[in-house]
């Protein structure tokens, strides 16, 4: 048992759920005070004692069905499937007794392990030799589904299950020899038939299984990237709801880069003119290293935010992924805009970032979200109160599709945005084969920004975000 927990740890390792060591052990420690026999319970032990994120919990789910439930119950119903109610007139332990002394009578040696199993049915007999039999087998290395009907052939090669199907009937026969009714003999051989096919539904089921397991942490993976990959425009209430947990992993992915390169900058790049110049008396033999020494300053970070509901979700995405990140920068402040623009800054300071980010979204007290896009008149008003928080570290990010609705513009305002920020970067939503057309005035903005990309999806958005953190 506790070489599968261990087992079943690293599967949850290899899926991306955070499993230490020292819950490993009070898992064992739970165990020790509970049966497997009730399935309920002990899935509530090891998900109590194993999972600490509430968004690991459906991953935990998945694959304690996949290498604990799933497999023995599938198994006892395919058995069950085949014997029916009753065996040829007889009961299991009255067939399994009849067989046993049959072969003693005639000389022969003991019934092996697996024919023992089967006409026992003895579930978990069967579950620990169909799992000896796969690991001899070698399906941990099956990678395709292509190699589940050649896995489960070699399963049921290294089990022995034509030989003890062989070894039943043979018995089957000396009891036909002894007297018993023809009838009962041809049901029985029936039988031994249908446990053969049982044994290969049963071996085929866990390479299938053993093919999910080992490929759950690349369809996660393939999961996660089709979300990265996906616009804002097209997700679900659910892909939406996922896409939170993608948000956070992203962002740890970039810190993790950044903190890689803070090590790198604290040493420096290699100074050759001056350590050439330091080490002429020692005949230019470089005994001592020099440095150059590298100060990178965390940017400033001003961010105003389109949250009409043509950009709702890129704008929702966007304020979770950068304060998430909030710790590279040295400050952040967060403006919200329809036609009004309001500060959102203390919203964030206040609340969990989930509730922050509707609250935020949802304007009420703050703006109105409830009217027609502005651009023009959301930058005068930035302009008129709050240019004097950009210098030259700011960076201004804008996010909005620029569809001014045939308002008038105010370039001029974005023009001294610019002049006093470090950079201006403008994600759009919209393709850039769609700026300048209709209402967009995304071509006019251009000259006074620093970048202006398409953004689309979070992968174009971690793209940008990482690049100001150059």
């Amino acid at each position: 048992m506790r070489k599968k927990i261990v087992d079943f740890t690293n599967l949850l390792r290899k899926s991306g759920v955070r499993v230490s060591v020292s819950e490993s052990i009070d898992a064992f420690d739970a165990l020790e005070s509970l049966s497997i026999e009730d399935r309920d319970i002990f899935k509530d032990a090891l998900c109590a004692t194993m999972v600490k994120r509430g968004d690991d919990i459906p991953a935990f789910n998945q694959l304690f069905d996949l290498y604990w439930s799933s497999f023995y119950d599938s198994m006892k119903d395919a058995f069950d499937e085949a014997t029916g109610e009753n065996v040829g007139g007889f009961d299991p332990e009255e067939l399994m007794e009849m067989m046993r002394g049959q072969g003693q009578q005639r000389g022969g040696s003991d019934l092996s392990e697996l024919a023992e199993a089967l006409l026992s049915q003895d579930f978990a007999a069967l579950e620990r030799l169909i799992r000896e039999a796969a690991q001899r087998a070698g399906v941990p290395n099956i990678e395709n589904m292509l190699q589940i009907g050649f896995f489960t052939r070699r399963t049921t090669e290294q089990l022995g299950s034509d030989g003890a199907t062989t070894e039943l009937r043979s018995l089957a026969e000396q009891l036909r020899d002894s007297g018993v009714p023809d009838a009962e003999i041809e049901a029985l051989l029936e039988l031994f038939d249908r446990f053969a096919e049982a044994i290969r539904r049963a071996a085929r089921n866990f390479t299938e299984r053993e093919l999910q397991q080992q490929n759950f942490d690349f369809m996660e993976k393939f999961r996660r990237e089709s979300l990265l990959e996906k616009s804002f425009y097209n997700l679900t209430e659910d892909e939406i709801r996922q896409m939170r947990d993608v948000v956070v992993r992203l962002a740890q992915r970039i810190k993790n880069v950044l903190s890689i390169r803070k090590r790198r900058l604290k040493r420096g790049k290699l100074d050759l003119h001056t350590m050439l110049r330091r080490n002429a008396g020692h005949g230019g033999t470089p005994f001592e290293l020099i440095f150059k020494e590298r100060r990178k300053d965390r940017p400033k970070l001003l961010i105003l935010c389109d949250v009409s509901s043509s950009v709702a979700n890129v704008s929702r995405f966007m304020l979770q992924f950068v304060y998430t990140l909030q710790e590279c920068f040295t400050k952040i402040r967060a403006f919200v805009f329809v036609s009004e623009l309001g500060e959102v800054t203390p919203v964030f300071q206040d609340r969990e970032i989930n509730t922050a980010i509707e609250k935020a979204l949802e304007g009420g007290d703050v703006i109105n979200v409830y009217t027609r896009s502005n651009f023009g008149f959301a930058f005068h008003h930035f302009w008129k109160n709050f240019l004097s928080a950009v210098d030259n570290r700011t960076t201004v990010l804008i996010l909005g599709d620029a569809r001014n609705n045939y308002n008038d513009p105010k370039l001029w305002c974005l023009r001294d945005i610019h002049n006093k920020a470090k950079n201006v970067v403008w994600l759009n939503p919209e393709s850039p084969s769609a700026w300048g057309f209709g209402d967009s005035v995304m071509d006019q903005y251009l000259a006074h920004t620093d970048v202006a990309e398409e953004c689309r999806n979070m992968k174009q958005l971690a793209k940008v975000v990482d690049r100001l953190l150059l």
